[in-house]
């Protein structure tokens, strides 16, 4: 996310301090937030050793947010440097590129699992430092599974590619659905852990055959070796989803009449993911230029970076115990090339792509930077230092104010 520094220039006045998303009602409502989360992957006891020894290691004065962004950036740097190589998700990249992407998704689940530990480890624990790593997780999520396609070379099968990323998409975002439900985050026995050492293994793999060596067809079974990790991830997926269903559509939440923690709908919340896979496939469809075909890295960017928003706006409003609106402003991308082909393709399809990618980015980064402001001038704290801010009263003022209505 951004410094939380504030700035005089006419675009941080018009787009970020005057631009405010968390009422005072919701900011109350965060403070009284507890995280809670119960199960365990089958790896995670193990590495939970590596991690604890990882983390004796760091500076105290290293904040656990900026562990946090430094994990995202390294993730998505590699990621990009794949994208660079393959734009088709088809074309074989250096050796080295997937070593760096391996290794880089290896630091962000190092640097990931260790901000909690670093943030209770210097007593700086705060539910920014909570939001702040499930937003950073919905962005990473996106990059990693896009990086196992290109090294994949699923741009060959457009129709897994397509399902494979979507899918991903849907299924960090029901975790944290049912966690709307029911007020804490449930861990499966194949969770994230494992699939991400399952991708690292496909980087290194890629790395030290080609990754044309995914291609290769297995004797007897008559399926490509690629296969194997799309169908254990959809083992993966089943076993997430069963659990997570079987708390949304049996169990009921936590609310009053089995409603979610804000006391809403159970069901209400699995729209705005859908707009957003639907207008995914539906463009890709309809698109006379084979736009997802031809330019998936793009597009999956761009529908990636909205999935994102879409799930870092379901975790605000469990944080703060609030209503989720339908509406998402990053919904105006994909709708340009939506409008784009309803009138026969107006404007070149790529350029929009483009525009659309553009402005997912510019609205994530503002949706981002104006929430962390907003908690951290309640809070008293700042968001990539373990200091606390002076003048603890100023809030108060801003209320008066009406800084936070």
């Amino acid at each position: 996310m951004a410094s939380t520094t504030p700035r005089n220039d006419g675009f941080y006045d018009k787009y970020i301090k005057n631009y405010h998303i968390l009422t005072q009602a919701q900011l109350k409502r965060l403070m009284e937030h507890k995280y809670s989360a119960e199960g365990q992957s089958f790896l995670e006891p193990p590495m939970q050793v590596f991690w604890k020894w990882i983390v004796e290691r760091i500076p105290e004065w290293w904040s656990p947010n900026a562990l946090t962004l430094i994990g995202l950036f390294i993730n998505v740097t590699t990621t990009l440097i794949l994208a660079f190589y393959s734009p088709d998700c088809k074309q074989a990249a250096p050796g080295w590129a997937y070593l760096l992407s391996a290794l880089g998704l290896f630091i962000y689940q190092t640097l990931d699992a260790i901000d909690g530990k670093q943030a209770r480890r210097t007593k700086s624990s705060s539910p920014l430092g909570e939001l702040f790593d499930h937003g950073c997780d919905s962005i990473s999520t996106g990059t990693v599974i896009l990086g196992a396609s290109i090294t994949l070379q699923l741009g060959q099968t457009p129709g897994w590619l397509m399902f494979e990323n979507l899918a991903a998409y849907f299924l960090f975002y029901c975790a944290h659905w049912q966690t709307y439900v029911c007020g804490t985050l449930k861990f499966s026995k194949i969770d994230v852990t494992e699939g991400q050492f399952a991708i690292i293994g496909v980087y290194i793999l890629a790395a030290l055959f080609g990754p044309q060596i995914w291609s290769e067809e297995i004797p007897v079974l008559n399926i490509q070796l690629k296969m194997l990790p799309l169908l254990f991830s959809l083992a993966g997926a089943a076993v997430q989803l069963k659990s997570a269903f079987s708390v949304i559509f049996l169990q009921g939440g936590v609310g009053k009449n089995g409603s979610t923690v804000a006391g809403t709908s159970t069901i209400f919340p699995i729209l705005p993911i859908s707009l957003v896979i639907l207008l995914a496939f539906m463009i890709q469809q309809k698109s006379p230029s084979l736009l997802f075909e031809n330019h998936p890295c793009l597009y999956l960017l761009a529908f990636g970076l909205l999935a994102a928003k879409v799930t870092n706006r379901l975790v605000v409003a469990h944080m703060t115990k609030s209503e989720m609106d339908l509406w998402d402003s990053g919904l105006i991308g994909p709708g340009a090339l939506f409008l784009n082909q309803y009138f026969n393709c107006w404007f070149n399809e790529l350029i929009v792509l483009w525009l659309c990618l553009l402005w997912v980015v510019f609205d994530i980064l503002r949706y981002s930077i104006i929430v962390c402001q907003e908690i951290c001038e309640y809070l008293q704290i700042y968001c990539f230092t373990i200091t606390s801010r002076p003048g603890s009263h100023k809030k108060d003022a801003d209320f008066k104010n009406g800084r936070f209505s």
